[in-house]
């Protein structure tokens, strides 16, 4: 029987979902034991202009000292074969200054045996130093 997102249950497309679901919720819980069980030791990491390898990278942004998410909002997430895409949006807080603001994100994982080993996406970084007052709330000259 098919859900509400059309995939049958107990699919590959729903156990690669609920894969994603769980990294993603490692970043309010910072759980890195849940993390490295779903994320791949040389995981490929793509976005921001920038292309690394390895699991420390998603651990360093989960473990971010000063920095707490306090909400996460997955606004849409689906599967297709060996990828799933979602949307999402985090509400973080600085704790030096208690300021909270939204970050949106869109991200594409492929999944294999289990765990990520590959994710390409993009986030507001802008938008979320602007809004924790990390930079100034005005317009950039260029």
């Amino acid at each position: 029987m098919a859900d509400r997102s059309g995939i049958e249950a107990g699919t590959e497309q729903e156990r690669n979902i609920e894969v994603v679901r769980r990294y993603l919720r490692t970043f309010v819980t910072k759980d890195l034991a849940e993390l490295a069980e779903v994320v791949a030791e040389d995981v490929e990491i793509y976005g921001s202009g920038t292309a690394v390898r390895g699991r420390r990278y998603p651990e360093a942004a989960v473990s971010s000292p000063g920095l707490t998410v306090l909400d996460q909002q997955i606004l849409e997430i689906f599967a297709a074969a060996d990828r799933v895409v979602a949307s999402m949006a985090q509400t973080y807080r600085r704790d030096a200054t208690g300021a909270t603001t939204v970050q949106s994100a869109c991200k594409m994982y492929r999944l294999a045996g289990g765990r990520i080993v590959q994710f390409w996406g993009e986030q507001d970084t802008y938008g979320l130093l602007r809004g924790l007052g990390l930079l100034p709330d005005e317009p950039i000259a260029f």
